[in-house]
């Protein structure tokens, strides 16, 4: 049995919009299971989280401002570091943690 675990933000979307997300992830799961049969046993959960409990970069979520912040220093990140790295050992190199 396919479950299907989607995890939003409290309040986002109606409650018409979570059963059409449902509803379209079960359609997922059944055209990558290949049968129609697998349609009764995709099971999606979907939890809704308060806001307090979402973090992006260690700091607190506060919706589209958040967003906005974090591409900001992303794109500082991505400004300062030379050359493309690859792989994670690169990442540390150009960009050490902080002490």
């Amino acid at each position: 049995m396919p479950f299907v675990n989607v995890k939003l933000v409290e309040g986002v979307f109606s409650t018409e919009e979570k059963h059409a997300m449902a509803a379209a992830l079960t359609d997922v799961m059944v055209q990558f299971e290949g049968s129609e049969a697998f349609r009764e046993v995709v099971w999606v959960l979907i939890e809704e989280l308060h806001p307090d409990g979402w973090h992006i970069g260690g700091r607190p979520f506060e919706g589209p401002k958040s967003l906005y912040e974090t591409y900001d220093r992303s794109r500082a990140v991505v400004d300062v570091i030379a050359g493309r790295p690859a792989s994670r050992a690169e990442w540390a190199n150009a960009m050490p943690v902080k002490r």
